[in-house]
């Protein structure tokens, strides 16, 4: 019995194809980081066409690229919480989101973004400890890199990080290296710390409650049709209320400064007027539509289209500073000479900051905008509406009681909220019991009891894996960024010396 054999030029070819599509596939793999290295030397040159002929152009110009850097990882990583749930209820497709998000954080920070930051990054260390130009630059610098360095890392093992304490760690620890300990303000780094834990569980609860308000009201009523008429024009009114107010407080503060009270009956009217003008409009989308989960989807799409572009836009206006803000106080340091406790950001260093949050968000954003809406979770239209609107309770209620919040750790808490709620719910609701009896004509419903491990974890609706690297990756990033700041000032103080 004989068997064929393929001729050797049709290996040989096999052999070249293959050859073809893994060099294809390479290619394609690093497209993203050949485009981010030319956005980082692009904006090199800018800096340096700007600054020709002053003084400290070669440092302004190897800060400028490293701020583009941080603008990136910033992208990458923090606005994925702003979209990640909008996508994952599968109200939006992934480059819409893309799309939507990148105008709206780009217009953010260049229309509402704060002109004038405090070079020492809210206040973490004091300007009489690092008074000397050069040794200021270092520290910038060494936060700068540190800082980047670190989202860049949490990014790659898929955990969405707070930008903000990144930077917090990274000024702290090129302050400790520069002046010692006796440099820092612990009372706001307690402040900070505080805020683990504040923003999160917050953010968690806010996100259950309404949750829990949509499941009962709506959900689990006999008319879920009849309900959500009712229902969904309040809460449509809530979330347009709530972002009113957050977005006049915090997004706008550069055009217009308000403070919480006039937030509040800023968002209160706006509330009143979404309510009158979605109630038609609800009713009429809602005819037609089956008694049944599927139908209440719809009717919560474009509410979080919405809310995904307001928190982008807010997030741009606000956290922009996070990459510009030291790139901005080494820009002034250099060309100026001298150390000043608060600086104005020139357009240019602007620029760099929302196109570049914009970039890494189009480049590398989908990790962790599919981390955050379908990893984590599962999540629904109804459900990913409960994480929006925590998000801007959240920050109002925060501001209000003058605790610092990241909207990072609001959002993933929110997620997890939602989460770790269902499970509850799932489990032990009397409400949902009932409403199960009554589907199957009045037969009582029994919990089936959980015989093994492994089925116990199968039925958590909340990934615990990630959970604890979430967690994790959030306590260690102070510290982490700060020894690594510290590792690179002395490096940076010595070639700059």
């Amino acid at each position: 019995m004989s068997t064929y054999k393929k001729p050797t030029l049709d290996k040989d070819l096999d052999k070249l194809s293959y050859m073809e599509e893994a060099a294809g596939s390479l290619g394609r793999g690093l497209v993203a980081p050949g485009i981010a290295l030319l956005f980082i030397a692009l904006c090199g040159v800018v800096a340096g066409a700007y600054v020709l002929g002053a003084p400290g152009g070669v440092v302004i110009v190897a800060a400028a690229a490293i701020g583009a850097y941080m603008a990136l990882n910033i992208g990458a990583n923090d606005v994925a919480n702003n979209v990640g749930p909008a996508v994952g209820s599968r109200a939006m497709t992934l480059v819409s989101a893309l799309i939507i998000a990148a105008i709206f954080e780009s217009a953010g920070a260049l229309i509402a973004g704060g002109d004038v930051v405090g070079t020492i990054s809210k206040g973490i260390i004091d300007p009489a400890y690092v008074s000397d130009p050069t040794v200021f630059t270092a520290a910038m610098m060494a936060a700068l890199v540190s800082s980047a360095l670190w989202i860049n890392l949490a990014t790659w093992i898929g955990a969405p990080v707070s930008t903000t304490h990144s930077i917090v760690g990274g000024v702290m620890g090129a302050g400790i290296a520069a002046a010692g300990f006796s440099a820092v303000n612990w009372l706001t780094m307690s402040s900070i710390a505080a805020s683990w834990v504040i923003s999160p569980v917050l953010g968690g609860v806010i996100a259950a409650f309404f949750l829990a308000i949509i499941k009962t009201f709506i959900i689990y009523q006999d008319d879920k049709i009849k309900a959500a008429r009712r229902w969904v024009p309040i809460l449509i009114a809530i979330m347009a209320g709530a972002f009113a107010a957050y977005l006049a407080m915090k997004g706008l503060k550069k055009i217009i400064k308000i403070d919480l009270q006039v937030a509040i009956i800023i968002g209160a009217g706006v509330a009143l007027a979404a309510w009158a003008i979605t109630k038609p409009l609800i009713a009429k989308q809602s005819e037609g539509l089956e008694n049944r989960n599927q139908s209440l989807r719809k009717l919560f799409g474009l509410p979080l289209i919405c809310s995904a572009a307001l928190l982008s836009f807010a997030h741009g206006a606000n956290d922009v500073a996070n990459a510009v803000g030291p790139l901005a106080a080494i820009v002034h340091t250099a060309g100026i000479g001298e150390v000043a406790a608060k600086v104005t950001i020139p357009l240019w260093v602007m620029a760099v900051g929302a196109l570049g949050i914009s970039f890494g968000l189009l480049l590398f954003g989908p990790k962790l905008i599919n981390m955050v809406g379908q990893q984590i979770t599962k999540l629904n239209p109804m459900r990913a509406y409960c994480v929006a609107l925590s998000a801007a309770i959240t920050v109002i209620i925060a501001s209000g009681l003058g605790l610092p919040v990241s909207s990072t750790h609001i959002a993933v808490g929110a997620v997890f909220g939602v989460g770790f709620f269902r499970e509850w719910y799932t489990e032990r609701s009397a409400r949902r019991i009932e409403y199960v009896n009554k589907k199957n004509g009045g037969k009582e419903t029994k919990l089936r009891p959980v015989r093994n491990r492994e089925e116990q974890a199968r039925r958590k609706l909340v990934r615990r894996a990630h959970f604890m690297t979430i967690v994790a990756a959030w306590i260690i990033t102070v510290p982490a960024a700060a020894i690594l700041s510290g590792v690179l000032f002395f490096g940076l103080i010595h070639v700059m010396g």
